[in-house]
């Protein structure tokens, strides 16, 4: 198959009742684009397009698969719409909102919230440049994660796993919320071998059942990646990835060197989570929301998570209290980067 992208939509092309205004990003598994809806409202717009099984000329709108990545290109397709049906189920402020889902032109579009802000990921950069002995305090750390526990609690009690939390997929919008964005269920399709279908995973943040046939998954594979993201924060690094550390485990030697920059409970807690072991990590969200909102250790903690982040990037920076420096702006519901 051609490795040329397939094209994205057309400014103006109309899915569904949405007006595409333009591509927003573009990754392994589809497409996101801001659209405009019959009401004039901005809304996200996802479109399931698999670079490795289709190909779309400019300005065509149904893509074309070769019949042998068919049967593959479908099972993904019902994949993705699966995972729209279900997230459309979830109400919650720490979890992409999808407001639609539909099948046109040969594939499936999914419609979300529109968010304003930046990922965590680009805080932690911005942060890590900056040379400074902490990426973030722990206050921020801890009252950020809480919001996302919050929602990832939910979509746990709906009988779903996210599959790839990492900081790029935890989103800091300009009204001041942690969201987690870009669910896994199409990727667990898309990366089938043989008869055996498994997640797709990020290293660093992909817990080691991930990397195995033979293990269950469960909630304790997503907390893995939320103590990976919290290691994350603190170092401005991921860790490093499971086959590594099941070789030469250094996580222990690494947080270590982080004691008195961040307190013993929180080093205890990212061990807790990133255990080798599943059954050693925390079973439940509920569990690690306990230890990691402990009032001994939160009882300073007082703005908002986009507050602080912000605040403590511009004091670093000199931006004023106007904001002279402008905030950055990234799509929400991107498409998988991988």
């Amino acid at each position: 198959m051609s490795k040329v992208k397939p094209a994205s939509l057309p400014a103006d092309t109309v899915i569904g009742g949405y007006r595409i205004v333009r591509k927003l990003a573009a990754g392994g598994f589809g497409v996101v684009y801001l659209a405009i809806d019959a009401q004039g409202q901005q809304v996200a717009v996802k479109e399931y397009l698999p670079a490795s099984l289709a190909t779309r000329a400019a300005g065509e709108l149904l893509p074309q698969i070769q019949p042998d990545k068919l049967s593959l290109y479908r099972l993904g397709l019902k994949s993705f719409f699966e995972e729209g049906r279900a997230l459309a189920q979830i109400s919650h402020a720490s979890v992409v909102s999808v407001l639609n889902f539909f099948r046109e032109n040969d594939t499936v579009y999914m419609v979300m919230n529109y968010l304003e802000g930046a990922s965590l990921q680009d805080f932690i950069i911005t942060s890590r440049e900056l040379k400074k002995q902490k990426v973030f305090r722990e206050s921020t750390i801890r009252s950020l994660f809480d919001e996302v526990l919050r929602g990832l609690r939910i979509v746990h009690q709906h009988k779903m796993l996210h599959l790839d939390i990492k900081p790029a997929n935890i989103f800091v919008t300009d009204d001041n919320r942690a969201v987690l964005i870009d669910f896994g269920a199409a990727r667990e399709v898309l990366n089938k071998e043989g008869s055996f279908i498994r997640p797709m995973y990020t290293p660093g943040f992909a817990a080691p059942e991930m990397y195995r046939r033979d293990s269950a998954m469960g909630p304790w594979t997503d907390i893995y990646a939320i103590g990976a993201c919290i290691y994350a924060c603190m170092q401005g690094y991921p860790p490093n990835d499971a086959p590594q550390r099941q070789e030469k485990d250094r996580l222990s030697l690494a947080l270590s060197r982080l004691r008195g920059v961040y307190s013993d409970n929180l080093i205890e807690v990212v061990e807790w989570c990133m255990a080798l072991d599943p059954l050693s990590r925390p079973q439940s969200v509920f569990a690690l929301q306990k230890e990691l909102s402990r009032e001994t250790e939160r009882s300073y903690t007082r703005l908002t998570v986009a507050e602080k982040m912000r605040l403590q990037l511009d004091s670093l920076l000199g931006v004023d209290a106007k904001g002279s420096k402008a905030k950055p702006r990234v799509a929400p519901g991107r498409a998988d980067p991988t």
